[in-house]
């Protein structure tokens, strides 16, 4: 191929992306960034470019980001042993002060800074900042014997979304900022919690209600019952494979997360595979995408 042919390609690509462009124009999108493309410095640099260029044709993203494996291999630097009940994590006080020292202090800052790197205006925030997260205390159930009640299971400082403060992110997409969330909140007594940082994506793209919510993987989407992937399902649609036992393990709770976004007013969410160069890119501005996404 030479370089007209080349240069004629890379035209064909923009033209395929103008509808796209057009459409999600001043839309808000929230993006959940996890999985892989978090410690890949070849991913972690492309992601940040994205979400730069997603920002200069018009569209707002909005960047939660996760943090599991950094926070376990600092505990394991401090000689403090990882436990987990039913995949989430026991965080006591001293863990919490880690969890809190590497999600807003490194893991954020890292990534404001290769955002604003490659020319965007990034900014970063945790759920106290502003007031933006405000949360309560979560417990697990754990179902016992036949006709008793579950037993209720305290996991620490583990919290779940009440209220979002819509308007101070709304204020800097406004400003021309890409706001990046780190998944802790505030409680009554000013105690910080962490929170699944799925969820706390589901929660702000609901606040906002937000064009897209998606959420990065490390697998290829949603698989069929013959293990295929699905590209586009809908509510109804995604309940019966729940229901099926079909969806399950860890893709469970991303799905339910995009379901009840869905309910509570966001058009439309994907769950994509992170390990893809672009794959934010290639998801919304492609006509077929790359992984699924579930609607209404």
């Amino acid at each position: 191929m030479d370089q007209i042919e080349k240069s004629v390609e890379r035209a064909q690509i923009l033209i395929e992306a103008l509808p796209y462009i057009r459409r999600f124009y001043d839309k808000v999108i929230v993006i959940k960034y996890g999985g892989h493309a978090m410690i890949d410095e070849e991913l972690k640099d492309m992601f940040a470019r994205d979400i730069v260029m997603m920002k200069y044709i018009g569209l707002h993203p909005v960047v939660v980001h996760g943090g599991g494996p950094q926070i376990g291999n600092y505990l394991n630097r401090m000689g403090i042993e990882s436990h987990f009940i039913q995949g989430m994590r026991v965080t006591d006080r001293e863990t919490m002060d880690i969890v809190e020292m590497v999600l807003v202090g490194k893991v954020n800052k890292e990534i404001v800074g290769l955002i604003n790197k490659h020319g965007g205006k990034a900014v970063g925030l945790s759920g106290k900042d502003g007031g933006l997260i405000r949360a309560e205390k979560y417990y697990l159930n754990e179902d016992k014997a036949k006709d008793t009640p579950p037993e209720i299971i305290d996991i620490g400082l583990v919290g779940k979304v009440k209220e979002i403060n819509g308007v101070l992110i709304e204020s800097l997409v406004r400003g021309g900022f890409i706001p990046v969330i780190a998944p802790t909140g505030y409680g009554e007594n000013n105690e910080t919690y962490n929170i699944n940082a799925d969820l706390v994506a589901g929660a702000i793209a609901a606040s906002m209600q937000a064009e897209k919510l998606i959420l990065l993987t490390d697998v290829p989407g949603v698989l069929d019952r013959e293990k295929s992937l699905i590209n586009t399902m809908n509510s109804r649609e995604a309940q019966e494979l729940i229901d099926e036992g079909i969806i399950h393990g860890g893709m469970f709770p991303k799905v339910k997360c995009c379901l009840k976004a869905l309910r509570e007013g966001v058009k439309k969410t994907h769950i994509i595979d992170g390990r893809r160069k672009h794959a934010i890119l290639l998801e919304v501005f492609t006509d077929r995408g790359i992984g699924t996404e579930i609607v209404i």
